[in-house]
């Protein structure tokens, strides 16, 4: 039987999210991230498409490393000016029935428990369709401008949002029982006291004594979405995530890291498949080779060298500026995006050694991921490829042009795949989670399952 692809579309609320310099291509709209009409029009857009959902990345914080300041980031609109994602969430549920949202919030920086209610009301407005990307941070400028002199050490701030979400699945899974809510018009009882349960929670960040002021949604913990591929942050994914994101710039280097996570999965006592895992990936296609070819080098006119070394300096966590195009970028030590230097260093076993001007130019616009241009038919073989030789379930496709990258997809590349049995013709019906997992609430192996009540 034919494996199903499955797709994400990978946004930020910004001008710039991965493709540097690309927001000057006069069929870019993606100035206009300020507006509710691109957000409404794209999730339409993607819906049509059968996406499995918009992943919305954010940051709280400017990409400053990249010459000690945060002049290029700027100049670039490198994910900066960026607005909140969660305040998009419903306007696009709006107009859509089936769309997921993975929206991204750290764990740093705003207490759990007013967070809780924000996703739980979020669950309820979109009949469950939300899921949470869960980060801890990697911008040094985020944690001082919430008052520390840098962000925790990469290990401690897994251990931080381990509690973190302990705190919110005691929340939305042990607070309220199922049939709290009574609604009996003649007692006059709305809710029923002893079905509503204080979650007594002391520990060594949080002290949340009392119960979730919010009533379960339809998901009550929403889909969780995490995107660490460093060993503490596989760790982590494997009793959290029920959906992965991961970058890699080759297959080869894919293949290892799924691996690595799906046996994570088994040792943490869920199944190998218990976490849908999407590599980011942007694709170039149109009716043909000579035209997808041709689109790549157009957007090339306009990418910024300047603007992706900024990208990747706060990324890996080391200023680039201080390297000349040809040196090899060699063993970096970071507190960043630890995944985004072990990548480099397997793409040198495999033989590729980059160079800081190979960087600026490989990832003008894939951002960690690989730019893979062609027309439908190439495209879709390649895509299968990864597939078949990585185990990977999907693609988080980000975009070189917005929306233009998504609607070439939509037209060249998914009738190819469905007309294969490569891709789903319609949605499956339910929240998200019944899309990806198969049931509206987390399954009994999960972590937050052990709160329940």
């Amino acid at each position: 039987m034919t494996r199903q692809i499955r797709f994400n579309a990978f946004d930020m609320n910004c001008v710039a999210h991965q493709a540097s310099g690309m927001w000057r291509h006069p069929r870019d709209t993606s100035r206009n991230y300020n507006t509710l009409g691109y957000w409404t029009n794209l999730a339409r857009l993607l819906e049509e498409g059968t996406f499995d959902g918009l992943f919305i990345a954010d940051v709280l914080g400017t990409y400053d490393v990249y010459g000690g300041t945060n002049e290029a980031a700027l100049r670039n609109g490198a994910q900066v000016p960026v607005g909140d994602p969660i305040l998009l969430t419903t306007a696009m549920a709006a107009v859509t029935e089936n769309l997921g949202f993975g929206i991204t919030a750290g764990t740093a920086f705003e207490h759990p428990y007013p967070f809780a209610r924000r996703m739980t009301t979020l669950d309820h407005l979109t009949n469950g369709r939300v899921g949470w990307n869960v980060v801890t941070g990697y911008l040094p400028s985020a944690a001082r401008n919430m008052g520390s002199d840098d962000q925790m050490a990469h290990d401690r701030r897994y251990d931080h949002a381990d509690e973190y979400l302990e705190v919110l699945y005691k929340l939305w899974e042990g607070s309220w029982e199922d049939d709290a809510v009574v609604e009996d018009r003649e007692t006059g009882v709305f809710t029923d006291p002893a079905k509503v349960h204080p979650i007594e929670h002391h520990g060594e960040w949080f002290d949340v004594p009392g119960i979730h002021i919010s009533e379960p949604s339809p998901q009550r913990t929403p889909v969780i979405y995490q995107a660490g591929a460093s060993p503490r942050g596989i760790a982590f994914a494997a009793g959290n995530a029920e959906a992965i994101f991961v970058a890699a710039p080759s297959v080869e280097v894919l293949a290892g890291t799924v691996k690595r996570i799906r046996d994570a999965l088994e040792a943490a006592g869920r199944g190998r498949y218990d976490a849908k895992i999407y590599t980011l990936m942007t694709v170039i296609t149109g009716a043909t080779d000579e035209e997808a070819r041709a689109k790549h080098a157009d957007y090339l006119q306009y990418a910024s060298a300047e603007g992706a070394l900024t990208f990747l300096s706060g990324w890996m966590g080391v200023d680039l500026s201080q390297y000349s195009p040809d040196e090899p970028v060699g063993d970096v030590e970071s507190n960043a995006i630890q995944s985004a230097v072990s990548h480099l260093k397997a793409e040198a076993d495999l033989g590729r050694e980059w160079t800081v001007g190979d960087l600026a130019e490989a990832k003008s616009i894939g951002g960690l991921g690989p730019t893979i241009v062609g027309s439908g038919e190439r495209i879709a073989d390649e895509l299968q490829r990864w597939v078949e030789e990585s185990d990977v379930d999907g693609f988080n496709l980000a975009y070189a042009v917005a929306p233009e990258t998504w609607e070439d997809v939509i037209e060249h590349v998914i009738p190819v795949l469905r007309a294969r049995g490569a891709y789903p013709a319609s949605y499956e019906p339910g929240t998200l989670r019944r899309k990806l997992q198969g049931s509206d609430r987390v399954r009994d192996t999960h972590r937050a399952a052990q709160y329940r009540i």
